[in-house]
């Protein structure tokens, strides 16, 4: 029995996201110190404002400025803070409705413990000590005895020097991956630079990389295959952006490439050839770099081109 693997794995993905009139005004007034609602077509008013009625659907403009002092609706502990949370330490989740807002907003309350936390309970806004307009320029809530905000909120024009008019949306996922024990068994072979998949007891098609069942037939597979290393080029395509942290100069070439005896493609980076000369049917072998549990990237071997009709059905 092959020995399962694990490992942690992160995925990342930071994105930026452009803020229309009413996000923007909502989260320049943040590093301004002002919370803006927007009043809904019933009247009431919505904080964080939203650029559309959720009942009529009709498009909302008339921002608001409404109190830094509120009341929480509902909350949770949180004992054990993550990475990048508001707080270093134990802290409350709640919802606060604002002075003034007839909707709440979520963010956390800096307090001793959950015993010093109540549906209820009064609490103000603590402004972060450098505000670039988002929504963590509020610090936390903390607990608050003095006067309560107006129930009426002032109007405002929404309009501040030097708008935020986009922000970086960082969008991450962090855990244990594994593979099983198909995968597993792969990514031990390519330690040793060796390409095994599996071939299905039905259709006897071999899967790289193997997924320990036939995607087609959907009958389990147990039998190794040992595949390539050579393989060919069966469709590409030019990359030329430049990824972050990824030393690769652009352009560069990703190509599908099927290994020989494996009857699924997989991808990989071709170099070794001028990217305009990358085209369907060449013919690729593995570079391994020093110490690399995968190929670095492919090569030509310089054999004549695959025909067509030999690698149709894997384009």
């Amino acid at each position: 029995m092959t020995d399962v693997l694990s490992a942690p794995l992160v995925v990342e993905f930071p994105f930026t996201r452009s803020l229309g009139p009413v996000q923007s005004a909502f989260l320049t007034g943040l590093r301004e110190r002002t919370v803006l609602g927007v009043r809904a077509d019933d009247g009431t008013v919505l904080v964080p404002p939203v650029e559309y009625d959720p009942v009529t659907a009709n498009e909302l403009r008339e921002l608001v400025e409404v109190a830094t002092t509120g009341t929480v609706t509902t909350w949770a502990w949180n004992p054990s803070p993550r990475r990048d949370q508001p707080l270093g330490t134990p802290f409350a989740w709640v919802l606060v409705r604002l002075d003034g807002a007839a909707t709440a907003l979520l963010h956390a309350l800096d307090a001793p413990g959950p015993d010093a936390v109540r549906t209820g309970m009064r609490v103000r806004i603590r402004w972060a000590a450098t505000r670039t307009g988002a929504i963590t320029d509020i610090a936390c809530f903390e607990p608050y005895e003095g006067e309560a905000g107006p129930d009426e909120p002032t109007p405002h024009d929404g309009e501040f020097t030097d708008p935020v008019t986009r922000i970086v949306a960082p969008a991450r996922l962090d855990y244990v991956h594994t593979p099983g024990r198909a995968q597993s068994a792969y990514l031990k072979a390519l330690a040793g630079h060796r390409t095994v998949g599996e071939r299905c007891p039905a259709c006897r098609k071999v899967y790289v990389p193997p997924r320990g069942a036939c995607p087609t037939c959907g009958i389990a597979t147990a039998e190794q295959v040992e595949v390539g290393p050579r393989g060919t080029v069966t469709t590409f395509c030019i990359v030329n952006i430049k990824a972050k942290n990824l030393d690769i100069e652009v352009p560069y070439v990703y190509a599908h490439i099927a290994l020989d005896g494996a009857d699924l493609a997989l991808h990989g980076r071709i170099a070794g050839i001028p990217y305009d000369q990358v085209r369907m049917g060449l013919r690729v072998e593995p570079v391994w770099a020093e110490g690399a549990a995968h190929p670095d990237h492919y090569r030509p071997t310089g054999e004549p081109d695959a025909d067509y009709d030999t690698y149709k059905e894997l384009v």
